[in-house]
């Protein structure tokens, strides 16, 4: 993956800082571990396969080796917690719009946290905020993005897609991250 392209991206402090990983069990858990840390405001930790990766309601988020979007943004939002309702939906309208820039495929959103392409499903969005008193420590927001994934595993095949089983063709993984970094950033401005 190139990280200075994803750096490059025009934003003010989202996406300066990454952390890469060829292989991480979950970008969220080891986000939470180190979120605390003022310095880390605006870092994305990407992975290219996590072995333990977070989906909803317990699931586990399978990450194809090299292939796929998996990462985690650390955030630190100064507002009142309340400014923050609706955010994942915001993020899969951010999503949903770097997706349709780029390359003019429209991603249907199941709320509260699924990007879905042709009736499955090809992102998700996983938000964690920390606080304490009211005040917020820390945002996490985690996305599991299937971009050039060719192999589904049996139970996965008929609800999950990605861009590449859609379109027979491969897609930059730097270009999305980046056009998503860069509009999130002036939607997500407390």
């Amino acid at each position: 993956m190139n990280l200075e392209r994803i750096k490059n991206a025009k934003t003010r402090y989202l996406g300066k800082k990454i952390e890469y990983f060829k292989e991480i069990s979950s970008t969220h858990i080891y986000a939470k571990k180190i979120a605390l840390q003022e310095k880390h405001n605006g870092k994305i930790i990407i992975a290219e396969t996590q072995t333990d990766g977070i989906g909803t309601k317990g699931r586990t988020w399978y990450t194809g080796e090299s292939k796929n979007i998996a990462m985690t943004i650390i955030l630190k939002p100064e507002c009142e917690i309340c400014k923050l309702e609706g955010l994942t939906v915001k993020i899969a309208k951010c999503m949903q719009k770097a997706i349709y820039e780029l390359y003019q495929i429209s991603l249907q959103i199941k709320k509260p946290n699924d990007l879905i392409l042709n009736d499955k499903k090809i992102c998700g969005i996983l938000t964690e905020i920390n606080t304490v008193s009211g005040k917020i420590n820390y945002l996490l927001i985690s996305l599991g993005f299937n971009v050039n994934e060719d192999k589904f595993s049996k139970e996965t095949e008929g609800i999950a897609t990605s861009l590449k089983k859609e379109y027979k063709k491969d897609f930059i993984r730097e270009d999305i991250i980046k056009k998503f970094i860069e509009i999130l950033e002036k939607e997500i401005e407390w």
